[in-house]
């Protein structure tokens, strides 16, 4: 229905409509007067359309991308303006161009040009259309929806990955040096760290005889490698080398021998800036062929997911496809690339269901197994599954090397620990919530950033830090902690805005601890957008929106994050998350069920208690609120009613008389008795959990 696809290479001189998306978008129509839209949002519903074309894109997932936080019917509303204007923009010049009907929007017909569409057309033949490729793809739309932002990070990650594969595949194709050198570099303006560009150019320059020229090219090699990975070259490309190497060992004439610098890049060298090196096995098929596109897919789609985490650096899947089936422990690519984890796997197919077994190795513990789960779904739509296992798997390696990092860290206890190290050595000790323990984090983290000031991620471990201690009733100067968690987040923030996770403990700092959840929220948002499988941002999400009265959507959220990340080692925190909107729903069954589990998960966390008690006390269960009671006021004595009331960060008044009601029907006093001590608190800001 909606036609051929818009044409590629240079636009043709019958092109009515051309669109640029790479940089700044830019719309012209076949005189060369622009007709990009007025109206930001508008713009954005072209680029999408231009991406797509020739296929429609749905009106629900338009509106899903571009006015996520209105109401339907205002959402439908906006969207019909935006087709309007953008019907009255093109018509006088390219009309027939944009396709609507109930359901669908498309742009299609031989006079539309699309840059996108061209560069993703490069062939040897007409290799020159890779120039149009830029690493910035419409630098001057992010900032509409936070839904919209993700878009537009997943598209550009997934155009790179695109061109990344059309380069790879002309620069196969050269048949002499002459034609690889330029497909070289053409291969490495879109990805710098890609080491089988560099060989390949450096072979070419060997075969063409430029010695000067292929040492060059190996110090640009050196340069590319530690800026991207901060790693040296692998031994393969040291190799290449090696007879210039020995010539200048041989010629005594020569005036100034060439100067190789070899790093060993098989060693295992303390990485004192911090993260690991991880790798994506493309996953073996055990059955027919047919399942290898989506074994390179799923493997280029993690490898993406992983790296939108900060301290986590992947090689990319290609450079790992050549293991094939080799032991992965015992394949020397692995050693090569100096990878710290490596994440394989198979997949197997069963009449209409895939089977996709995962499986996280420590390359530095001889390839222990250190995290396995199997996926189970239906093979119907392949791109469903391959989202659903990257979520599932990304989510969850996440937390898990997170802990191993932390264990080698405490193993490294006879070497002068890098800041790295005493952040990953306080993160179990902030999730057990054991007091001694808990402590010694704390003073972790700030040794931590005396060493780095500009770590943002100690900043928000320590503000996250400041705010349980408040949480727990550990404080001893309450005031001073809530300022100082602000403090530290907001610092957190500066130093890197691009940090996922530091970006939602600072939103949970805002939105809990001082009460400001719509600007908690906001952050919460823009971690999601950088990083949508980061179980932790769900959940800090999902309570932001039940602080300001929607429950529903809180639930949603953290029930996201708990099938993201099950076995989350902050799992307790989850079910604790999940007992506010539910007792605020009247669901108090509900709530007793999760508060055990919360409980058994973690006893000495003691928000736990205080949803559960609440929901006991309307549920009059006086026997089981004796116990809890009693339990919450050993972890917190100064715990009342009244300093709850101070602290909650929900903002409804209803919420807030039916969390009192709940606590006074299990007869904990209003106000703290003159036996209790005083716990200092600032008026108008929460505590970690209300």
């Amino acid at each position: 229905m909606f036609g051929s696809p818009p044409g590629a290479g240079n636009p043709p001189a019958a092109a009515s409509l051309r669109i640029c998306l790479f940089g700044q978008m830019s719309a012209r129509d076949g005189h060369g007067a622009s007709v990009l839209p007025r109206v930001r949002k508008t713009r954005a519903l072209l680029a999408m359309l231009a991406i797509a074309a020739p296929r429609p894109l749905l009106r629900a997932q338009i509106i899903t991308l571009l006015w996520s936080s209105r109401g339907k019917e205002q959402a439908r509303a906006s969207l019909r303006q935006a087709v309007h204007e953008l019907q009255e923009l093109l018509a006088p010049t390219v009309p027939k161009l944009l396709v609507a009907d109930r359901n669908h929007l498309a742009l299609r017909g031989p006079g539309l040009w699309v840059d996108v569409a061209a560069m993703l057309g490069a062939t040897s033949a007409r290799a020159q259309d890779l120039a149009l490729f830029q690493h910035a793809m419409l630098d001057d739309l992010p900032g509409l929806d936070p839904a919209f932002d993700q878009w537009i990070d997943q598209e550009r990650q997934r155009i790179r990955q695109c061109a990344r594969q059309i380069a790879e595949e002309i620069l196969r194709a050269q048949p002499d040096p002459e034609t690889a050198i330029p497909a070289a570099e053409r291969l490495l303006a879109i990805d710098a760290s890609h080491e089988g560009a560099w060989q390949a150019l450096i072979r070419a320059q060997m075969q063409r005889g430029n010695r000067g020229d292929a040492v060059r090219d190996f110090q640009r090699c050196q340069a590319a490698l530690a800026e991207t990975t901060r790693l040296a070259p692998s031994v393969d490309t040291v190799a290449l080398l090696e007879p210039l190497r020995e010539a200048n060992a041989t010629d005594a004439a020569s005036p100034a021998p060439i100067q190789l610098v070899t790093l060993a890049p098989t060693a295992s060298p303390r990485r004192d800036h911090g993260g690991v090196r991880l790798g994506v096995v493309p996953m073996r098929t055990l059955h027919a062929r047919a399942e290898d596109e989506l074994s390179l897919g799923l493997a280029e789609e993690i490898t993406t997911a992983l790296s939108r985490f900060r301290w986590i650096s992947c090689v990319s899947a290609g450079s790992l496809s050549g293991i094939g089936a080799d032991a992965v422990t015992a394949s020397p690519l692995v050693r090569q690339l100096d990878l710290d984890f490596v994440l394989e796997g198979t997949i197997q197919r069963a009449g209409d269901r895939v089977r996709v077994m995962a499986r996280l190795l420590d390359m530095r513990s001889a390839g222990e197994v250190i995290w396995a789960h199997r996926f189970d779904h239906e093979a119907t739509d392949i791109l469903t599954l391959q989202d659903a296992v990257t979520a599932g798997t990304v989510a969850q390696v996440d937390p898990q090397l997170l802990l191993r990092e932390a264990h080698h860290a405490h193993g490294r206890q006879d070497h002068d620990p890098t800041a790295y190290d005493l952040m990953l050595r306080a993160i179990p000790a902030i999730y057990r919530l054991e007091e001694d323990g808990f402590q010694a984090a704390g003073d972790m983290l700030a040794a931590a950033i005396a060493l780095d000031p500009r770590n943002a991620a100690a900043h928000a471990w320590l503000a996250y830090w400041q705010l349980l201690l408040v949480g727990q009733g550990w404080a001893q100067d309450p005031i001073g902690a809530t300022m100082r968690a602000g403090d530290l987040a907001d610092r957190a923030v500066t130093l890197d805005p691009g940090d996922a996770r530091a970006l939602t403990l600072a939103g949970h700092v805002c939105g809990f601890l001082h009460k400001r959840p719509e600007e908690g929220r906001a952050l919460h948002a823009r971690a999601l957008s950088l990083n949508p499988n980061l179980a932790m941002a769900w959940c800090f999400s999902g309570l932001a929106h039940s602080y300001l009265g929607d429950h529903a959507e809180g639930i949603a959220r953290i029930r996201h994050a708990q099938t993201l990340s099950p076995y989350d080692p902050h799992g307790f925190f989850f079910d604790m998350a999940l007992t506010m909107p539910y007792l605020l729903t009247g669901e108090y069954e509900t709530v007793v069920e999760i508060g055990r589990r919360a409980i058994a998960l973690n006893p000495g966390f003691s928000s736990s208690y205080k949803g559960y008690l609440a929901a006991i006390g309307h549920l009059g269960r006086a026997e089981e609120a004796a116990g809890l009671r009693a339990r919450l006021l050993a972890l917190e004595p100064g715990f009342c009613i009244g300093s709850a009331i101070d602290r909650s960060p929900l903002i409804r008044a209803e919420d807030l008389d039916r969390y009192a009601d709940g606590l006074r029907r299990v007869g904990l006093p209003l106000r703290r008795t003159p036996s209790q001590p005083r716990l200092v608190g600032l008026p108008g800001r929460g505590s970690a959990a209300g």
